[in-house]
Order: structure tokens, then C-alpha cells, then sequence
């Protein structure tokens, strides 16, 4: 097996791709890693998400992380993390980006079944759901890949 690091193309190649990643964000020293859907475009991550402890969090402290892979195999697989900064994207000031972000989202099956499916099982009145949009505006990024040559 041989395992290489990924250039600046393929790290934004995989980003394009791969559709489920997980986020980290941290308070008072405490990390927490979540599933989110996401898509990417140029500089940032979209997601969408419910208000609850990452969205609380992030509000708190903005750096945050996301891993994301590629597996087909213990022997062949990339791994990527990005670091990058959280925003919100609230209505009306970002109108025209949260159109965007939803756009992107929506190429991708169930892109809102992550986000719902936990508040509805915590939460009987669905209009208390309050949805958000954010993105993450990525600083770094590396990667790895394993393989066979």
C-alpha cells in the first residue's frame, strides 16, 4: 500500500464529490463531531442543519473542521480535512446565498434528512424546527490517499 497526499485540485475534486462528511466544532475545550450533508463550490461548504448544540456552538466559536472519505477498501481509500470558519446564513441579509446553498443541496438525494430526522424524534411541534443554512469558508485543507501504487 502506498499513501500519498493529496494536491490543492484533488483535495477540491473530493470536496465536489462526496456528498457526507463530519463536522467538528469545540466549546470551552470540548470537541463534538457530527454527520452533515453537505455540497461544495469554490471557497465554501454548504450545509443545512436545525438549531441545536453544533449550531449553538458554532455561534459561539466559528473554527470548525470537516473530515470527509472515499473507501473502497482497508487498502485504497482518501481522507480529507478542512478547516474553515462557520456562517450563518440568515434571511434577509443572505437571501440570495441561502437560494444558492439550498440549489447546491438539492442535487443531492436527501440532503435534509440528516438535519430534520434527529430534531423530529426531540421535538413533536414541527414548527418549532427553527431550520438553518450556513457554510463554512474553507482556510486549509490537506489530504491523503491510499492505494496500490
Amino acid at each position: 500500500m502506498v499513501i500519498r497526499e493529496l494536491n490543492e485540485q484533488e483535495c477540491r475534486e473530493l470536496l465536489g464529490r462526496v456528498s457526507l462528511a463530519r463536522l467538528g466544532c469545540a466549546r470551552e475545550n470540548q470537541p463534538y463531531v457530527v454527520p452533515v450533508r453537505i455540497a461544495y463550490e469554490e471557497k465554501y461548504v454548504y450545509v443545512f442543519s436545525t438549531v441545536g448544540q453544533k449550531v449553538e456552538w458554532m455561534r459561539e466559536n466559528p473554527r470548525v473542521c470537516l473530515q470527509l472519505d472515499e473507501i473502497a477498501s482497508a487498502f485504497e481509500w482518501t481522507s480529507l480535512i478542512a478547516n474553515g470558519r462557520y456562517q450563518e446564513l440568515p434571511e434577509p441579509r443572505f437571501t440570495a446565498e441561502k437560494a444558492h446553498a439550498r440549489e447546491l443541496l438539492e442535487k443531492h438525494y436527501e440532503w435534509w434528512l440528516n438535519a430534520l430526522a434527529e430534531r423530529r424524534e426531540k421535538e413533536t411541534n414541527e414548527l418549532a424546527i427553527e431550520p438553518v443554512f450556513f457554510r463554512v469558508e474553507i482556510e486549509s485543507m490537506t489530504g491523503l490517499r491510499a492505494g496500490t501504487q
